[in-house]
């Protein structure tokens, strides 16, 4: 599917007016709105917002791109506005944003949809495509910058599938990376891009397997994590990372792979760090080599680490106080008619020592 059947001239605001990025929302809602493609629209709204609260969706380099999957979309679409004088989107970069792609998708979106999606946002990453865009006058202009950055790109994806067999073949070294966010439509394929442009630059190869909405692609073999160098998972969302068990691991929030690259693949060619430890009776890995996060992000993972591990004791000494209950109301005390000293023992370790 082409960008440009989700993307039409009734779903383009060339100039927006508004300064902030509440505003920026609401325009860009009630286009996608005035084009019948939304059947809730504050329900949308709402999916919006939710997203931003997770982390925005100003991705950098003047471009924004909130998104949101929910049934309150009739019509898979996107929505284009633009600000020459820019809004303070809260960007990764801290830049003021000048272009807006908003992402409508069903609950249910078709796998062709999820592609196209994707793909919007993997061109975007392209230094020619957003200043053509920022210069458009007209909607049938941006419309054909699109289209043209549309038929480049599936030429790219056809040529990197030729030379993957190659490639594959040989014993140089390189890196694997794993992107994937919340939605899995627009920061997991923008890491992959940001981070395959720099490899590229770098000349370093790499082979990026992304967990998005349409579910995993290019997917990681056994023979990939083991000719790998070190690994990126750039991820906001649980990624299964017990594969790479003793290498070198590298774990970053997705953002982080879209707005700093090069030094992803650096830290992932650097044998010196610590190797990925997985943990032995379970699917989930923990590393030694964990990037550091955000305070609040910090003590969550701990508090829920903490529950978790305490959880058993208090099962147990639960089950063995329900036990105590079976040789009387008051078993386990001594003054009590009903008392026994063995329950008095449970009693003991399941309310005292468990609990």
């Amino acid at each position: 599917m082409r960008i440009t059947e989700l993307l039409t001239q009734e779903t383009i605001a060339m100039d927006l007016s508004s300064t902030d990025k509440n505003g920026v929302i609401d325009e860009l809602v009630n286009q996608l709105d005035k084009a019948n493609k939304l059947n809730e629209v504050s329900v949308f709204k709402e999916a919006i917002y939710n997203r931003e609260a997770q982390s925005t969706t100003g991705i950098g380099e003047g471009i924004a791109i909130p998104h949101a999957k929910v049934a309150a979309v009739d019509t898979p679409a996107i929505a284009f506005g633009k600000s020459k004088a820019g809004v303070d989107y809260q960007s990764l970069d801290m830049q003021p944003a000048h272009l807006f792609f908003m992402i409508a998708a069903p609950e249910g979106g078709a796998q062709t949809h999820l592609d196209a999606l994707a793909k919007l946002s993997g061109i975007l990453m392209d230094d020619k495509v957003r200043e053509d865009l920022l210069n458009a006058t007209s909607p049938q202009e941006v419309l054909q910058i699109i289209d043209i950055a549309d038929d480049e790109a599936t030429e790219e994806v056809e040529e990197e599938t030729e030379s993957s067999v190659s490639s594959a073949d040989t014993n140089e070294p390189y890196i694997l990376a794993v992107t994937a966010c919340p939605t899995g439509i627009a920061h997991t394929y923008m890491a992959r891009d940001a981070l395959k442009k720099q490899a590229e630059k770098m000349g370093v190869k790499i082979k990026v397997e992304t967990n998005g909405s349409g579910g995993i692609k290019n997917h990681l073999t056994n023979e990939d994590i083991e000719r790998a160098t070190g690994v990126i998972v750039a991820a906001d969302v649980h990624v299964e990372t017990a594969r790479f068990n003793g290498k070198n691991v590298v774990e970053v929030p997705v953002a982080d792979g879209i707005k700093r690259p090069e030094e992803l693949i650096n830290m992932a060619q650097d044998t010196s760090r610590k190797p990925f430890v997985a943990s032995a009776d379970s699917s989930k890995a923990q590393s030694e080599s964990n990037e550091k996060q955000g305070v609040g992000k910090t003590i969550y993972k701990h508090l829920m680490n903490g529950v978790s591990n305490m959880l058993p004791l208090v099962i147990a000494g639960g089950i063995l106080m329900a036990i105590v209950f079976l040789f009387g109301a008051n078993s386990f005390d001594p003054k009590s008619s009903d008392y026994n000293a063995f329950a008095e023992q449970l009693w003991n370790i399941g309310n005292k020592s468990a609990f």
